[in-house]
């Protein structure tokens, strides 16, 4: 599956371009539903997790099919007061992929200033309303925000005109979203969906679970299909995407524009270039493969580099590795694993990264990219 890593207009009808240095930042996030419409699927995006979606996880899912891809949630309160949470929260580099930076935040003010501050290095602002955890709701964040709509919305107008002021509205080369849960009466939700859009919400992530629902329990595909009906703009559904074949049976149930996938992406970073199982549909330029060729040793030798390169925590990174590699309670349908569980066993006991290198190299050699 073709995404648009490093794609943009050109002047052929035919060739796709390739992005010069930066202009990733050019690219409208509406412009890319569009593009993907036109490819016969919908927008491919990977979904806010905390401390993972950091710079280099998202580059590798940029690169082997997402089209979209969050930061984790930013508390906006402390972001805008702190350089180092500042330099702890986001990173970017010179030639960035299309990117949603997602906040944490409850008011019209610290949203103003903390788009102020990333207008310049994403494509997006997006209001966190969907975080279920219980320290985030106390401070009326996340979840809690399902039950402000009016407080929603003022950000929401608040941000758009911080974007205009800041010359990117002019051009519409920025949006502003929001993502969602659900209420247990869904016309709760429907009106906030109203309330939002009439604010001037560009598009609408929708988290098919209630607040307190376990991950656990099926998401309410009926819950998004029923937003979806009801929106005037692009929906993303998001909720239990570990396969294309999950993709194919949430779109052909809800109608949505797009699809967003958190721990599917985890254990399979490569899942929208693939058929869902790690094997490529179509041959990867420049990488030296085949079609139809396992192609999860080569997004974990991307992920590897990218690490180098965009430093994150060494724990995150054996998290991130632990993942990929595969295991028993694997919920992406694929038969097999890149490690044995010795050799996972074994890459849970290195104590840095050169050891992680090391250790992988030991199991199969990782190449290293320029």
């Amino acid at each position: 599956m073709p995404s648009f890593y490093n794609e943009v207009a050109t002047d052929s009808d035919t060739e796709p371009a390739r992005w010069v240095s930066g202009s990733g930042l050019d690219v409208n996030p509406m412009k890319l539903f569009d593009l993907a419409k036109s490819q016969g699927r919908v927008l491919y995006c990977a979904a806010p997790m905390v401390r993972y979606s950091k710079l280099a996880f998202r580059q590798t899912v940029a690169r082997y099919g997402v089209d979209l891809a969050w930061t984790p949630m930013i508390l906006a309160k402390e972001f805008n007061r702190s350089i180092l949470a500042r330099d702890s929260d986001f990173t970017t580099s010179p030639s960035p992929t299309p990117t949603i930076a997602q906040l944490g935040v409850n008011s019209p003010l610290e949203i103003s200033r903390t788009t102020t501050f990333l207008a310049p290095h994403i494509n997006g602002i997006d209001i966190n309303c969907g975080c279920p955890q219980s320290w985030a709701c106390a401070e009326i964040l996340g979840a809690a925000l399902m039950q402000h709509p009016t407080l929603v919305s003022q950000m929401v107008t608040t941000a758009k005109k911080k974007l205009y002021e800041l010359g990117y509205e002019k051009n519409k080369k920025k949006t502003i979203s929001v993502k969602i849960r659900v209420h247990k009466d869904l016309r709760q939700t429907l009106d906030f969906v109203r309330q939002v859009e009439d604010a001037g919400v560009d598009f609408i992530t929708v988290h098919g679970r209630m607040r307190h629902t376990r991950s656990s329990e099926p998401v309410n595909l009926d819950a998004i299909k029923l937003v979806k009906e009801h929106a005037r703009v692009p929906v993303i559904a998001n909720g239990d995407v570990f396969s294309l074949a999950d993709v194919d049976r949430i779109v052909a149930r809800t109608g949505v524009d797009g699809v967003m996938s958190a721990r599917g992406l985890l254990e399979c970073p490569g899942l929208f270039a693939t058929d869902g199982k790690g094997v490529r549909e179509q041959e990867t330029e420049g990488e030296g493969g085949e079609g139809g060729e396992d192609n999860r040793w080569e997004v974990l030798e991307f992920f590897m580099n990218s690490v180098i390169k965009a430093p994150i925590p060494f724990k995150l990174v054996v998290h991130h590795l632990s993942e990929m590699v595969g295991s028993d309670r694997s919920q992406s349908g694929r038969g097999t694993t890149l490690f044995t569980k010795e050799e996972r066993a074994g890459l849970m006991e290195c104590k840095s990264l050169l050891e992680v290198i090391d250790f992988v190299d030991g199991v199969r050699k990782v190449r290293r990219f320029e």
